[in-house]
């Protein structure tokens, strides 16, 4: 059965590559999917497979259930864009102006549709039940995973499998972890308020740029002074707002980041820590702050028998030459809720271009499409094994 759902994901991969860019012509934003959403009711409507809509809000839930006894399986994609004005001169550029799936969301959709598809024609011989959670919101905080879980999308599941079309990585190889696998992903914003004033006459202000600059360096010691060097720890500013004309010191400095963790000690810590140098910091400046520490997604770990599990299914696709372990990375990603509530795993399909690196959530980003096949045929492998007689 294994072989004979393969070749057909191979048969239907011009049409996945037609849906994928469809898809990507028609991005939309974080809870703002609804054409995606009733795209997506369409296509089981079609497949004659029960779902159910708006879980969650935007998500879209699917059941599949075999003739045969045996556990149920949940297969997760996201299906959310990003607001970046797509840059690729590509007949399947995004038609909405500064949104586009800059992360593959439009693969890993188009993926679990081509499983769904396959897998339903083959219903009579499958064991167990495949449910297919289409997630909203991924790329927002507090994203679409946690509500659809609260709203019942892994009940009666059993096992739950993921996978995120990863240019990082070359075509044709597979990658997991044992157990870390991506980072807590938290964020923060400082505002320092001090008092603006002639730039000629700085003795006369409180200089939110200088202090704000002394922070950003003082922040930077957390992590290589506070925390354990055998710990995993980031702190990034992103971003340092302040001012807007070239002989005026402004009032006020805006200065924003990420905190990325696996270890929620840590990760509680560096919040203190930061509470610590950022009052100590405004006090030698003598000038206040508001601090803001928004907690986001979990660190995603992985099952180990799963994603063991998940390389063993990566060796049974002919496309794939290299199955592995990897050091975790420091991304993040709301998966982590479903591996709180089940066992599974998380993995990364390798879908780097030959002819180029291009980073995800850039404007120019793009896939090597064939990975999608790659996706499916590993998703619809470690599917099989946990039914295999």
């Amino acid at each position: 059965m294994r072989d004979t759902l393969f070749e057909e994901i191979d048969a239907l991969y011009e049409e996945m590559v037609e849906m994928r860019r469809f898809l990507h012509q028609h991005p939309e934003l974080s809870f703002q999917e609804e054409k995606t959403a009733a795209f997506i009711q369409e296509q089981y409507q079609s497949l004659h497979i029960p779902y159910e809509a708006n879980v969650g809000e935007n998500g879209v839930v699917a059941t599949l259930k075999g003739t045969k006894p045996g556990k149920t399986v949940a297969l997760r994609a996201d299906f959310d864009a990003l607001p970046i004005q797509d840059e690729k001169e590509v007949s399947y550029k995004s038609k909405k102006e500064g949104v586009m799936h800059a992360c593959g969301h439009d693969g890993h959709t188009t993926t679990l549709l081509a499983v769904a598809k396959v897998l339903q024609k083959h219903q009579d011989k499958l064991a167990g039940t495949v449910v297919f959670i289409h997630q909203h919101a991924e790329e927002l905080v507090p994203g679409g995973a946690k509500a659809m879980i609260e709203a019942g999308a892994l009940a009666n599941v059993d096992v739950v499998y993921g996978t995120h079309l990863w240019t990082n990585t070359p075509y044709g190889v597979v990658q997991t972890a044992p157990t870390n696998f991506m980072a807590a992903a938290d964020s923060f914003t400082i505002q320092l308020k001090g008092k603006g004033g002639h730039g000629a006459i700085p003795h006369q202000t409180k200089d939110p740029v200088v202090a704000g600059s002394q922070l950003v360096i003082n922040l930077q010691q957390i992590v290589s002074r506070r925390i354990d060097p055998l710990e995993t720890a980031v702190i990034t500013i992103g971003k340092f707002l302040s001012g807007n004309v070239f002989n005026v010191i402004p009032n006020t400095a805006v200065i924003s980041g990420t905190i990325r963790t696996f270890n929620a000690e840590v990760q509680h810590f560096i919040k203190a820590e930061m509470e610590k140098v950022i009052k100590g910091t405004c006090l030698s400046y003598d000038m206040a702050y508001d601090f803001d520490y928004a907690f986001g997604y979990p660190p995603v770990v992985n099952h180990p028998e799963y994603a063991e599990k998940v390389l063993e299914a990566a060796k049974q696709v002919k496309e794939v030459q290299k199955a592995e372990m990897v050091a975790p990375t420091m991304t993040g990603e709301d998966f982590s809720y479903y591996l709180q509530n089940k066992p599974g795993a998380y993995f990364f399909t390798g879908a780097q271009i030959d002819n180029g690196f291009v980073p995800h959530h850039h404007p120019l980003f793009d896939f090597d499409e064939r990975a999608m096949k790659i996706a499916a045929k590993t998703l619809i492998a470690a599917t099989l094994d946990v039914n295999k007689s």
